[in-house]
């Protein structure tokens, strides 16, 4: 690997943490979101600065070409999150119509409470 693609991986690494710690800073992305990201660019910036450590973790796993390793090792990572993302999903739709079937008790419970009480009619009195 070239000494430019160090340079632009680190960049990146580094842009990358920023934008994260402003996005939770904000508010903008939740914490448990953000230590997956973090611990992703953190994992990041060593292999960049240190390329021989893709080497040793690319024999580690036994593939012989690194970027291959690092490519493998991403799209796991993908995958992981894709399946945490659907697995949040589910579990939002199952609140979200448990909530929504809440409001439509109370709604109806509250019109139920300001319908006007009408007395019944007396049978009118015998002769």
């Amino acid at each position: 690997m070239t000494t430019r693609f160090h340079v632009i991986a680190i960049i990146l690494a580094m842009v990358t943490l920023v934008v994260i710690a402003r996005l939770v800073r904000r508010g903008g992305l939740r914490s448990k979101y953000a230590l997956l990201w973090l611990t992703t660019a953190t994992v990041l910036v060593p292999l960049a600065v240190f390329p021989g450590l893709l080497d040793a973790y690319a024999r580690a796993i036994g593939i012989h070409y690194p970027p291959t390793a690092l490519l493998l090792t991403a799209v796991a990572v993908l995958f992981g999150v894709a399946f945490h993302v659907s697995w949040e999903l589910s579990r939002t739709e199952v609140r979200l119509r448990r909530l929504a079937e809440e409001v439509a008790l109370l709604v109806d419970a509250t019109q139920t409470l300001r319908r006007p009480t009408v007395a019944p009619a007396e049978p009118p009195s015998g002769p």
